[in-house]
């Protein structure tokens, strides 16, 4: 007698029938339709600007007459027979170097603070986040270039106990520390994002610390910093690149000509004079495309050498 085997049963298929494809891009339109606002600002906002910026960086553009091709003439202009554009990077480099790690320091320094704080913790959070509301508006700048201009606040405190300065403004060598400070001033974004690293890490590695004997200097380096190194990382490639774009506080303090003696000459404020007051559009538009591939390049390295400092917690499971 022979017997015939049952064959088994079916399984569903893993990957969907035609119908159910089609279900779904059904389903999906409503979404790209809820998307349009978005795709139309990149695209009109974004990305069609950025094409006619490159376009126009190879042009002699003058807001007035039709752009006139002249390939790289710009590019080569800029790096040879400019010797503004060149103290511009200079006083842009010497102002990142200044600005972010002295406004990293204060916002890790509060944050610390505040991450030991019981009583009012609400209020002081918001109160040192305040000045970052303000931005770096105007206002603010005018403000701040009247604190440390001759025979400002600043100005006469010092002169209270025999330090005599004529203003910092009016002085080539500290004006571009006004920026910086004024940069520094406006830590609390930085201080929030120090706050949430903080109240991640374990408290149980403090308590080992403890135990062996650390100090709270010893403490904070073996602890501290190497696990909140990816966002003391994440704060440094954040203020890095805004502090390459530095405009309003420069253009204030200065008085909008870099001055004095161009120690205020910062990359974008001469990229505003080039095209908006010497009306070099094309000139100012490769500058803009340098200062892109620029940003994009100490980018790249500060990814590279992160993998030497930074320390995440789950790399070794």
């Amino acid at each position: 007698m022979t017997t015939t085997a049952t064959p088994p049963p079916r399984t569903a298929r893993a990957t969907a029938t035609p119908p159910e494809q089609r279900k779904r891009g059904q389903r999906g339109g409503p979404a790209y339709i809820f998307l349009t606002p978005w795709i139309l600002g990149v695209v009109l906002l974004t990305l069609a600007p950025m094409a006619v910026s490159l376009y126009l960086s190879f042009t002699d553009y003058n807001l007035f007459d039709p752009p006139k091709w002249v390939g790289l003439r710009n590019y080569s202009d800029m790096f040879t027979a400019d010797p503004r554009y060149w103290r511009s990077v200079g006083t842009t480099l010497l102002y990142v170097v200044v600005a972010v790690p002295l406004k990293l320091a204060i916002a890790l320094g509060v944050a610390l603070l505040l991450s030991n704080t019981r009583k009012a913790k609400g209020f002081y959070r918001s109160a040192f986040y305040a000045p970052s509301l303000l931005g770096a508006s105007m206002a603010v700048a005018l403000v701040w270039r009247a604190l440390y201009n001759d025979g400002g606040t600043v100005d006469e405190l010092l002169s209270s106990i025999g330090i005599h300065t004529g203003g910092w403004v009016s002085d080539p060598h500290l004006a571009v520390f006004v920026v910086a400070l004024l940069s520094a001033w406006q830590f609390g974004a930085p201080m929030v994002i120090f706050l949430a690293g903080l109240q991640q890490i374990p408290a149980d590695l403090y308590e080992a610390a403890a135990l062996d004997g650390a100090g709270r200097w010893r403490r904070f380096v073996s602890v501290t910093l190497p696990m909140l190194s990816p966002v003391v990382f994440f704060n440094l490639v954040l203020e890095t690149i805004q502090s390459f774009q530095v405009f309003t506080p420069a253009f204030a303090i200065s008085g909008g000509n870099g001055g004095p003696a161009d120690s205020t000459e910062f990359y974008t404020l001469y990229l505003y004079e080039r095209g908006f007051t010497a009306s070099h559009m094309g000139y100012a538009s490769a500058m803009a495309w340098v200062l892109l591939l620029a940003i994009g390049a100490v980018t790249l390295v500060l990814f590279r050498t992160s993998r030497s400092w930074v320390f995440y917690a789950n790399e070794g499971a």
